[in-house]
């Protein structure tokens, strides 16, 4: 199970090499974490046995250059109210300029927005929290390099 950005630029099944079928992916702008997402997760592990879930985050995120920038906007502005304690998060550590256009400040906002939506995975889903402590599941977070290819997953989470 693979939560994603809907970013096009990020096709999941592509980028792991996998076909129709065998992936469960879910996808919302800046991989956030609500009830509809926790729903579909707690579907693809309790009914349908998925063994892994992964937060899968990409460089140059979108979302996370407007949450970044405090947009607001319609409904984006309750999306990016999910982004905004990655946000502080990143911004707490991070040593220069903490803008949109700072490519490295994107970088570690984009990082602590997968382990956020991780947090928010185990705090909300009890289901799932349970799951992952009998070791029935795994939780991981990942981010997708634009520029290799590459899924750089993390290892302390």
């Amino acid at each position: 199970m693979v939560l994603s950005c809907l970013d096009s630029r990020v096709p999941v099944e592509d980028v792991f090499h996998s076909g129709i079928g065998n992936l469960f992916v879910a996808r919302v702008a800046g991989n956030i974490v609500n009830d509809d997402i926790l729903g579909s997760l707690e579907y693809a592990c309790k009914v349908s046995g998925t063994k892994v879930v992964l937060v899968l985050g990409h460089e140059y995120c979108g979302a996370i250059k407007s949450a970044i920038s405090n947009v607001k906007l319609g409904n984006i502005t309750t999306l990016l109210d999910k982004i905004q304690p990655a946000v502080k998060m990143a911004g707490s550590k991070f040593k220069g300029e903490k803008t949109a256009s700072n490519e490295a400040f994107v970088g570690e906002v984009c990082d602590a927005n997968v382990m956020v939506s991780i947090e928010q995975i185990r705090k909300r889903s009890p289901i799932l929290k349970e799951m992952e402590q009998k070791g029935e599941i795994l939780i991981v977070g990942a981010v997708y390099n634009m520029k290799t290819g590459k899924v750089e997953f993390f290892n302390d989470l």
